[in-house]
């Protein structure tokens, strides 16, 4: 089922859709329909496969069948060579494509007796036949080459031209640049509607293919040079045009994958943002990555990966040595693994794989690891450009990232000098070492995290076979101590602050000894006292009754004498 032309844009000019995705973006829409596009480009380019993609393009997708006339290579040769990018020429050829061998020997033609009318001619019936809407004339500069005559090239090429509009055709010409990009035929740039050059340079030993449009009769485009890359499906190309969607500013936290590193940032990142994680090589960027994607699984979350340093099953191993097993997720569907050559491969192969697994995915986390991998694989502003660009691209989608940055520095700021993400990225981690007794160890700080407070303090990254864990480093006099000397700093003080349980347990034995023993005394003193004042009370009532007992004899002894108490008084 084809699909609908797009409509032209609002300043007139209607375009025809190649189709490639990118392209079609930097020109509003492709290239000027019922007009002349011309595609420069040395030897190895890709015009050829550009021109013929857009053919194959136009026939597969909106079912415009096209016309290729080729004057170098044999018809038969361009189909062989196209096979591997699984578009089924063979098949297109019986009502879709039509293939023109036009080769032409300098022997059989002389200046001035030749020129396009009988083969235009033929060509419009087999457009009219067969309802072409484009049609291709590869390497048209070997047929002005024969002609040998300025004024006959410039003739045949507008005769084209006028062709072109009057069959209701939209025609691409593609023509060689010389080994210093000069254009033979200057003219054919000011004959065309549209100019297109491709280019293939080598830059630090790794090939990298651009696109510029050069001119675009009527209609904005833009200028500047984009990436390229001729892959399995033929030419891919990242435009880079503006995000029409507005980042989400989503309130949902999600983990880290690190219980303390989630207390550091108040609760983990937020959901749709970008983290960088920086450091020198061997500072557990990875492993941070790791765990992230492990938590975001066990979430049920689906994640793509994408390692450029090393290969997926390569980290898959690492993890488990800190307890981080993904293979499961892969297993099930919910992590995807993208292994890509940082060293044999190129920037724009890197972005289009990842920005075609983003479409046919659409995972909610996403992991580049390391994104410094575009830089190594291409030019560096091409590559921050790009790296930008898809940051941007998975923050419109919601999707949260984490992102590793190798810096060869163990200044953080030094970041700033390679790719330049920490200026966009929403949180940036940066792991370094401390290297002190002769020992190394991992610190991790949160550089930034907008729109969440964070801690400030420096901690200790700890791996073990039990997993990822943050330690608090360890102040002594002004100083970081870390690993070992933190434990025998730590031990120290713990051993001095048991001596002081200990001494304090001794004082407090001696005390509740001496507690018990004066209890004890006071004990005993209380009984004596207690017996003292029991004898002295019945010493007092022993005494009472004896005066009760005189004072009873008395009387009695008085009363027998005959004495009453007054003689007793007087006596």
């Amino acid at each position: 089922m084809s699909s609908p032309t797009p409509p032209p844009p609002s300043n007139g000019i209607e375009k025809l859709p190649t189709g490639i995705d990118g392209f079609d973006e930097i020109t509003l829409g492709g290239l000027p329909q019922r007009r002349l596009t011309l595609i420069l480009g040395a030897a190895g380019s890709g015009k050829t496969v550009f021109a013929l993609q857009t053919l194959v393009n136009g026939a597969r997708r909106w079912g415009e069948p096209g016309i290729f006339v080729a004057f170098e290579e044999q018809s038969q040769q361009i189909v062989e060579n196209a096979a591997t990018f699984g578009w089924d020429l063979v098949r297109l050829e019986q009502d879709k494509l039509f293939f023109l061998d036009a080769r032409l020997s300098p022997d059989t033609m002389r200046a001035g007796e030749f020129d396009l009318i009988g083969m235009l001619a033929t060509l419009k019936a087999k457009a009219e036949d067969i309802g072409a809407r484009r049609i291709v004339f590869d390497s048209l500069d070997v047929l002005l080459s024969l002609l040998n005559d300025p004024m006959a090239e410039r003739q045949e090429v507008y005769r084209l031209r006028d062709w072109l509009h009057a069959s209701n055709l939209t025609g691409i010409i593609t023509s060689r640049l010389t080994r210093d990009d000069a254009l033979p035929y200057e003219f054919l740039q000011f004959t065309s509607d549209c100019v297109v050059q491709l280019q293939q340079r080598i830059f630090e030993q790794v090939a990298m293919r651009e696109v510029r449009v050069l001119k675009y009769r009527g209609s904005d485009f833009t200028p500047n040079e984009f990436p390229m890359d001729i892959g399995r499906s033929g030419i891919e190309m990242v435009g880079i045009s503006p995000i029409a969607r507005e980042p989400l500013a989503l309130d949902e936290r999600v983990s880290t994958g690190v219980e303390r590193l989630d207390t550091m940032l108040n609760g983990g990142y937020y959901r749709g943002n970008s983290v960088l994680i920086t450091g020198a090589p061997g500072t557990a960027k990875s492993t941070l990555c790791g765990a992230f994607a492990d938590a975001a699984c066990r979430r049920g979350e689906r994640t793509l990966y994408a390692c450029f340093d090393e290969g997926g099953q390569e980290i898959v191993r690492n993890l488990r040595s800190v307890n981080i097993d993904l293979q499961p997720y892969m297993d099930a569907g919910l992590l995807h693994l993208y292994s890509g050559d940082s060293v044999s491969g190129n920037s724009p192969k890197h972005l289009i794989a990842v920005r075609e697994l983003l479409k046919r995915l659409k995972p909610r986390c996403l992991v580049i690891d390391p994104l410094s991998a575009f830089v190594k694989a291409g030019e560096q502003f091409v590559a921050q450009r790009m790296a930008l660009w898809l940051l941007r691209l998975a923050k419109a989608e919601g999707i949260t990232v984490v992102c590793t940055s190798l810096l060869e520095s163990a200044n953080a700021e030094a970041e700033a000098t390679t790719i330049q993400v920490s200026t966009i990225a929403d949180t940036w981690i940066h792991l370094s070492y401390v290297v002190r007794g002769g020992e190394r160890n991992r610190a991790l700080t949160i550089v930034k995290s907008r729109g969440t407070g964070h801690s400030n303090q420096v901690r200790e990254l700890v791996l073990s076979d039990e997993g990822v864990t943050l330690a608090d480093v360890y102040l002594a006099g002004g100083e970081v101590l870390m690993g070992t000397l933190r434990y025998e700093r730590e031990l120290a003080d713990e051993m001095e602050r048991q001596h002081i349980r200990d001494e304090v347990e001794r004082r407090r034995l001696e005390l509740q000894m001496a507690e018990t023993e004066a209890t004890f005394r006071l004990d005993v003193l209380q009984r004596d006292l207690a017996a003292k004042r029991a004898a002295l009370d019945q010493l007092e009532r022993e005494q009472a009754e004896r005066e009760r007992n005189w004072k009873t004899n008395r009387a009695g002894l008085l009363q027998r004498r005959g004495v009453d108490d007054a003689m007793e008084h007087d006596s």
